[in-house]
């Protein structure tokens, strides 16, 4: 299980609540419930937390890598 350093976990917010998040095994959850009662958790992947809106998750997966860095394919 990766753990997110105290440094980064003190400054990183939900998107939905924009409360802290805390760890909790692979995942990081809100402090603050959302205004539907549930708590959002984030996703850990490679040591990088995933901090999109769960409805953005499945765009997110789904988008070809060069589609989420602009200078990617671009050659030096």
């Amino acid at each position: 299980m990766p753990r997110i350093s105290p440094e980064l976990l003190s400054v990183l917010r939900c998107p939905v609540t924009a409360s802290p998040l805390k760890q909790e095994g692979d995942v990081l959850v809100a402090t603050q419930a959302a205004p539907d009662g549930s708590f959002p958790q984030y996703r850990i992947e490679d040591g990088i937390p995933l901090l999109l809106r769960p409805e953005l998750l499945p765009a997110a997966s789904a988008a070809a890598s060069d589609q989420h860095d602009p200078a990617a394919g671009q050659g030096s």
